[in-house]
């Protein structure tokens, strides 16, 4: 399944005009260097590609034959390669290796292109340079330290010597060749007989995998031998399709593609069926806003819940299908750790949903939207992406996607950071999330106990956590009023222990209330703190001994509902002034 629409994407592609997917056989190489060459095959200069400055700089990317599988062997590029392979230069002390990787290269080119003029230029080339001319090049010694890729082009032409027409059309007839001496088979994703391929290219750009890529596919012991077949001969695929799957997820995986974030551990990649809007807005709804526009993410947002209210994604894209991959490394291979498809409409509803459960009342410079990555840097230690439990984000995104309960293990992460970040304690975003987190679950698990929590403060919720929480927002607010400018409140030393096991804080909570009451100037201010304890109290029976997690959830709301409430009540007083 997962096969198949990569490789459906990939014709789609394919199809269009417009686009750079490289053909069957070619694929697109970041080139740091091109050797410019004359006719004679002397060298007229080693051109550097790179832009930018210092470490960022990002070398050009050439259409070129695709790279041979490299393993303990030696196995040359079609005009295109490593210095090692190209110069011969030793770079990991094996120089009789490297002498051999420079005649491996000549002699490919000798036997398949070699009869073509400018390949003979090439050749004639590397017969004839010197190390000395070589040495005069300014980007010499950086090209002897770093091994980088190089190609060839000749004076005056703008396209690489293998992008020449009667050089790429023989290099075509050559992959075609190649093809027929496959193993054939049955291609188990489109059921056609085809040439087999033996190992599948790798899969680069997903975050933790080696950086030379790696393998969905992937057969490499006598172990995983069955019938006698060999590696890839054991999950048989079409050569075509293989390179069509392969060409598809390395162009979503790409540095500059707009079809990939990163959840956790888990590098995600999704597309449509068809060129659609949704396609292209995806991610903005889950990764984290960009820097130099971050009111992009939340016009994004605001644009999905504007087009599911109209009605315009599924009046245009709504009956089109959706892909979404998760891939995480797992040593030289890749697992799958999510894989959903749907229609668009599906898809949007689940999101819009995702969104509604994280309304809530909050200050006004907070976002309007929370993607999950603000989610999930905020209940991470020191608020840090790296921090983020990796399980717990696959596990998050999956519960979204497929509009379930959100896990367990996201409440008590929540929980846990509230009650260690002393500094703040009952974010905004925290809120939101702990507030999602309960009312979904009570949507699949309903109880009668279970009341839905709202936006802002609901003063008649029957949770006893919740109205301890906002029992405590009050006893801190009367405890703010009567000493000004204090730096730390009841929140650093008992928020933790208040919302855990009541009864050990709030009898002595209460004491203290007293005679912060007492140091108040403004007796109207005494009985309004008074009257709105009185009405909390009432609605409990005691101070219970322990919450359990869904009540400390409850306390959290509570708490930061209260808070804004007090919030927008001064803003109201000062707005009327």
């Amino acid at each position: 399944m997962i096969l198949q629409a990569l490789k459906s994407y990939y014709d789609r592609l394919a199809a269009d005009p417009e686009s750079s997917i490289p053909r069957v056989g070619w694929e697109y190489k970041e080139i740091p260097f091109i050797i410019v060459l004359n006719p004679d095959g002397s060298l007229v200069s080693i051109e550097d590609t790179r832009e930018g400055e210092g470490r960022q700089r990002t070398a050009k990317a050439f259409l070129v034959p695709q790279a041979e599988k490299k393993t303990v062997n030696i196995a040359a590029n079609l005009l295109w390669d490593t210095a090692s392979y190209i110069f011969g230069i030793d770079t990991k002390g094996k120089p009789e290796r490297a002498k051999q990787q420079r005649d491996a290269f000549r002699e490919r080119l000798v036997q398949q292109l070699g009869n073509l003029s400018a390949v003979k230029t090439v050749i004639s080339f590397l017969d004839s340079i010197t190390q000395g001319r070589l040495s005069r090049e300014p980007c010499w010694e950086e090209i002897v330290s770093q091994n980088p890729f190089l190609s060839f082009r000749l004076n005056g032409d703008r396209e690489l010597i293998c992008q020449k027409p009667e050089v790429k059309q023989r290099i075509n007839a050559l992959i075609a060749a190649e093809s027929e001496t496959e193993m054939r088979g049955t291609c188990l994703v489109t059921g056609r007989n085809a040439p087999i391929k033996r190992l599948h290219s790798p899969i680069k750009g997903v975050y933790g995998a080696q950086t030379t890529g790696a393998n969905i596919v992937s057969f490499n012991l006598d172990a995983f031998t069955s019938y006698g077949k060999e590696q890839g001969y054991n999950a048989p695929v079409g050569t075509e399709t293989e390179f069509a799957y392969t060409t598809a997820l390395n162009r979503l995986l790409s540095k500059d593609s707009r079809q990939r974030l990163r959840v956790g551990d888990a590098t995600t990649v999704f597309w449509s069926e068809k060129p659609t809007k949704f396609e292209s807005d995806f991610a903005l709804f889950f990764d984290s806003p960009d820097r130099d526009d971050p009111a992009a993410h939340t016009e994004k947002v605001r644009a999905l819940y504007e087009s599911l209210n109209t009605g315009a994604y599924v009046e245009y894209d709504g009956d089109t299908m959706f892909y979404i991959l998760g891939l995480s490394p797992n040593a030289s291979r890749l697992s799958i750790r999510f894989w959903h498809r749907g229609t668009i409409a599906e898809f949007a509803t689940r999101i819009k949903q995702y969104f509604d459960d994280f309304r809530i009342v909050k200050p006004p410079n907070e976002p309007e939207f929370y993607s999950v990555w603000q989610v999930l840097v905020n209940i991470a230690v020191q608020n840090k992406t790296s921090n983020i439990p990796p399980n717990l984000a696959g596990d998050f995104m999956r519960a979204i996607l497929d509009g379930l309960p959100y896990p367990n293990t996201l409440l008590q992460a929540a929980i846990r950071r509230i009650k260690s970040d002393t500094e703040y304690r009952v974010r905004p975003v925290r809120a939101a999330l702990v507030k999602a987190y309960l009312n979904r679950y009570y949507r699949f698990y309903p109880s009668p106990l279970y009341r839905e929590v709202g936006v802002a403060l609901d003063i008649t919720l029957p949770s006893v956590g919740y109205q301890l929480g906002r029992l405590f927002a009050v006893l801190e607010k009367i405890q703010e009023e009567a000493n000004p400018g204090i730096n730390t409140t009841i929140r650093e030393r008992y928020y933790a222990a208040a919302c855990s096991a009541p009864v050990t804080v709030f009898a002595n909570l209460m004491r203290l209330k007293n005679h912060h009451l007492a140091k108040l100037d403004r007796k109207p201010r005494v009985i309004e703190f008074e009257q709105l304890l009185g009405e909390i109290i009432e609605k409990l029976d005691g101070f219970p001994a322990h919450l359990d997690l869904h009540e400390q959830g409850m306390f959290a709301i509570g708490y930061y509902h209260q808070r804004q409430a007090f919030f927008s009540k001064k803003q109201s007083e000062a707005a009327d002034q």
